[in-house]
């Protein structure tokens, strides 16, 4: 049943989780963009009681699992997953939810959440920067309403490049010389490679996608 004119719907309550990496306001703005209320924190209640947490990500893998765990990150997130409640990683938020991250031969545990490594990726121009299509899961819900050709917007030079997770989740492929797992949707777990905030309409439309499932 739609609602009337006069039925107000509430907003989304989503934290933008705080551990000193970079990205957080313009993830903020991008959320708010599609009609949610946002707040950064490292407050574990406050990350716990939100609708929907996301966890973004710059720089090396060893520095944001440091700052993750210095606010005991690795356990709001598994806390969240555990009562299925929905997180969405973003970049290098997305690297540190799989078992171990190896940069300039230093090997780092990760969040552990889905097995498997993230390693360099083995292309002449590193870091893969720029705008490139992906490959989406089929019956993906981030990726709704979106075009084969859409572009969104990638930097990094290491990715997770074998799945080795649960067979059901919704794993989206992109190429930069070898592929790599650019987003996964699995259960109430998801997350990007590529940077829906600088991703203009498209990187909306992906966050309006996730939002709306909260």
């Amino acid at each position: 049943m739609t609602p009337g004119p006069s039925v107000r719907l509430r907003r989304k309550q989503l934290v933008v989780l705080d551990y000193g990496s970079g990205n957080l306001r313009s993830a903020q703005r991008a959320l708010e963009r599609v009609g949610a209320d946002v707040e950064v924190t490292s407050d574990a209640a406050a990350a716990a009681a939100a609708d929907g947490l996301v966890v973004p990500g710059v720089g090396a893998y060893e520095a944001c699992m440091t700052g993750l765990r210095s606010i005991g990150g690795e356990k709001i997130i598994a806390d969240r997953l555990a009562a299925e409640h929905p997180v969405l990683g973003v970049c290098v938020g997305m690297q540190i939810l799989f078992s171990k991250g190896v940069e300039f031969g230093v090997q780092t545990e990760g969040c552990g959440q889905w097995p498997g490594e993230v390693t360099r990726l083995d292309a002449p121009v590193i870091p893969h920067m720029g705008w490139n299509t992906v490959d989406a899961a089929a019956d993906s819900v981030l990726f709704k309403g979106l075009d084969a050709d859409t572009r969104f917007y990638f930097v990094h030079s290491y990715a997770a490049q074998q799945w080795g997770g649960h067979a059901d989740a919704k794993v989206t492929w992109a190429t930069h010389h070898v592929p790599f797992i650019a987003a996964v949707e699995d259960g109430a777990l998801s997350a990007t490679q590529f940077h829906p905030e600088k991703s203009g309409d498209a990187g909306a439309t992906l966050l309006a996608n996730w939002v709306e499932g909260l």
